[in-house]
C-alpha cells in the first residue's frame, strides 16, 4: 500500500463518516450563497476523483459518472449550475457515489503503474498535473472537506 493509499483511505473515511446518516434538509443546509452544501462537497469529492482517475486510465464514462464527474466543477470553479438538484442529494444517494468512486479509485490509490504516475492530466482548479499529483491531491482534499463539514454542522442556523 503507498503512502498516498494511507492518507486517502484515513481522509476519505473520516470524510465519508462526517457525512453519512444526514437528513435530506442537514445535506442541502447552504450556510451562505457562495458554499456548497454538505451533500455537494461529497458528491464534489467522488467526482474529482472520478474525473482524475477517467483522465489518468482513459476510462469511458457512461452517464451517471459523466454527471459525477461536472460535480467537481460545475458551481465550484465555474459559473454552471451544480449538477443535482437538492431532491437528487440525500444520504443514499452520497453513500451511492462516495461508494461507487472509492471502488474504482482504490486499485489505483494503492497500487498505482508507472504510467498512472506520470501521465499529465488537467486538474479542477486548471493546471496541468501527473498521476503522482493527482494522488496527492486525493490524500488531502477529503480532510479538506471534512472541515468545512465541521464549520457548516457548528454554525447557527444548522438544522438539528
Amino acid at each position: 500500500m503507498t503512502d498516498f493509499a494511507v492518507s486517502w483511505n484515513l481522509c476519505r473515511g473520516r470524510f465519508a463518516d462526517s457525512v453519512s446518516g444526514l437528513t435530506d434538509e442537514q445535506l442541502n443546509y447552504r450556510l451562505h450563497s457562495e458554499t456548497l452544501t454538505i451533500g455537494e462537497m461529497a458528491l464534489h469529492v467522488a467526482g474529482t476523483e472520478l474525473w482524475f482517475v477517467s483522465q489518468l486510465t482513459k476510462r469511458e464514462n457512461d452517464a451517471y459518472e459523466t454527471k459525477l464527474i461536472k460535480a467537481a466543477t460545475d458551481s465550484v470553479v465555474n459559473e454552471l449550475p451544480f449538477p443535482y438538484s437538492p431532491e437528487e442529494v440525500n444520504d443514499g444517494s452520497v453513500k451511492e457515489a462516495l461508494d461507487y468512486v472509492a471502488k474504482i479509485v482504490q486499485p489505483h490509490i494503492e497500487n498505482p503503474s508507472e504510467e498512472f504516475l506520470t501521465t499529465e492530466i488537467q486538474s479542477v482548479l486548471g493546471p496541468i498535473i501527473t498521476g503522482q499529483g493527482a494522488l496527492a491531491r486525493f490524500a488531502f482534499h477529503p480532510g479538506y472537506h471534512q472541515g468545512q463539514v465541521h464549520i457548516i454542522k457548528t454554525a447557527p442556523g444548522y438544522p438539528a
